[in-house]
């Protein structure tokens, strides 16, 4: 495959189709905040919304990488927003409605076509927001990352996770990995990046699990174990994520 990037304010048709795959587990579409962003993210950030295709099927997204301009006032390789996913979401939408354009990027996802996953488009995808970010003059690309092999460790906290390192001194997580190797650096963690609440009825429909017993409960593909709370007849996520920055300019 050959493939080719392109903003949503470039190629609108593939906005279009944006949500013809979703990469992530059902429970974690219920995070509130997240509904701000996703209502019409190429409508409101067409600059940040990046669709990647095959040069020989451009008709078709292959995959997809969201983002959104925010304003912080702390250096970025020091200090990030301790909400993680969710701030930077609630903070962009802030900076929007008042008409500011914000002096920091942060990525909100990368997703790949299920069928094209392992073939190193994430990469492509990762690379393409960081050059987006610095063609649009910021100085920084900054991400609350989603470790993907986190899940298989969901007692280890991320603090701990995020330290483990291969002999070769890379992380120990492929997603980190790639984030390492385009030159981004890991500068912290947030406890509380999405928080995701129900009723027990809604985590069973959500996960297919009983959630009967008081506790913690090890859910399939969540970073650490959803409590519940079976007399209040509610369970609680709150996922952390490992902040990295990726520097644009000398």
């Amino acid at each position: 495959m050959d493939i080719l990037t392109a903003t949503a304010a470039e190629r609108p048709d593939l906005a279009a189709r944006l949500n013809d795959f979703n990469s992530w587990p059902t429970f974690m579409r219920q995070d509130p905040v997240g509904s701000v962003y996703y209502a019409d993210p190429a409508a409101a950030y067409p600059e940040y919304v990046l669709v990647a295709f095959d040069r020989d099927r451009p008709g078709e997204l292959v995959a997809k990488g969201y983002s959104v301009p925010f304003t912080w006032n702390s250096d970025p390789a020091e200090s990030l927003p301790e909400g993680g996913w969710d701030d930077v979401i609630v903070w962009s939408a802030l900076d929007r409605f008042a008409g500011r354009r914000g002096n920091l990027v942060s990525a909100l996802e990368i997703s790949i076509r299920p069928d094209l996953r392992g073939h190193g488009l994430a990469a492509i995808m990762l690379s393409a927001m960081r050059d987006n970010a610095r063609t649009l003059g910021f100085p920084s690309l900054v991400a609350p990352v989603r470790p993907n092999q986190k899940h298989l460790h969901p007692d280890l906290s991320i603090k701990e996770y995020a330290a483990l390192r291969r002999e070769d001194g890379l992380p120990a997580d492929a997603w980190l990995r790639v984030h390492v190797r385009a030159g981004g650096a890991i500068v912290g963690v947030a406890a509380r990046a999405m928080t995701m609440a129900g009723t027990l009825a809604q985590w069973r429909e959500w996960t297919g699990l009983p959630f009967d017993v008081t506790g913690p409960v090890h859910v399939p593909e969540a970073l650490i174990p959803v409590h519940c709370d079976v007399a209040q007849d509610y369970a609680v996520y709150c996922e952390p994520c490992v902040w990295v920055h990726h520097r644009l300019t000398p």
